[in-house]
């Protein structure tokens, strides 16, 4: 595991491999077959961890949230452990998995049962499964729009009331590749003042 942890961090999960990490382990190719009957099985294998990992963090820096702004604060957390670990979350989210892979349904559902808490505790009386689902993809839609590159700054861990959201970059003018405007003719401008002096209507 350790081998294809640090081969996810170097290449993302495009150079995660059977054949990858026991290159990197120094072990035979026929090695990690023992206990991965696939690469969907070790990508499943490596996606636990991630999410055993996420439980343990939100849990750790928010124990018992049951305010908005507490399960806001968990969503931020959320989405800086997605920056933190790129190549992770995007192999915990966005990778073809294991499906009888016990490990990950069991992570998974740790993850779930704790969104599912934080939900219920933060608004009693709603459909905490239906809110969870959302507040779920919310937060992976975050997360893989600042992983995109598609908003400008990360999250912060806090926001005053009444602050405004981040822009993104698909809202704001781009940068690098500003619209070359054609000059107007001197005819075009004489009429753009002359309309411009003229009072409306």
């Amino acid at each position: 595991m350790r081998a294809a942890r640090e081969l996810l961090e170097e290449d993302g999960s495009a150079g995660l491999s059977l054949r990858a990490v026991a290159r990197r382990a120094g072990v035979s190719t026929t090695a990690p077959y023992r206990h991965y009957a696939g690469r969907e099985a070790l990508v499943s294998a490596v996606a636990a961890e991630g999410y055993r990992e996420l439980v343990t963090h939100l849990a750790q820096a928010h124990p018992a949230p049951s305010t908005p702004g507490e399960l806001a604060a968990v969503a931020v957390a959320c989405v800086r452990f997605a920056l933190e670990h790129p190549a992770l979350f995007r192999a915990m989210s966005a990778e073809p998995c294991d499906p009888t892979s016990d490990e990950r349904v069991a992570a998974t559902a740790a993850i779930s049962e704790y969104v599912r808490t934080v939900v219920g505790a933060t608004f009693p009386g709603v459909d905490a499964d239906a809110l969870s689902t959302t507040v779920w993809a919310l937060v992976h839609g975050l997360a893989f729009l600042h992983l995109d590159g598609k908003l400008d700054s990360p999250p912060r861990r806090s926001s005053p009331p009444g602050s405004p959201p981040p822009s993104t970059r698909c809202s704001t003018p781009p940068r690098r590749c500003p619209v070359r405007q054609r000059p107007l003719s001197r005819r075009s401008e004489r009429g753009l003042r002359r309309r411009r002096r003229e009072p409306p209507p």
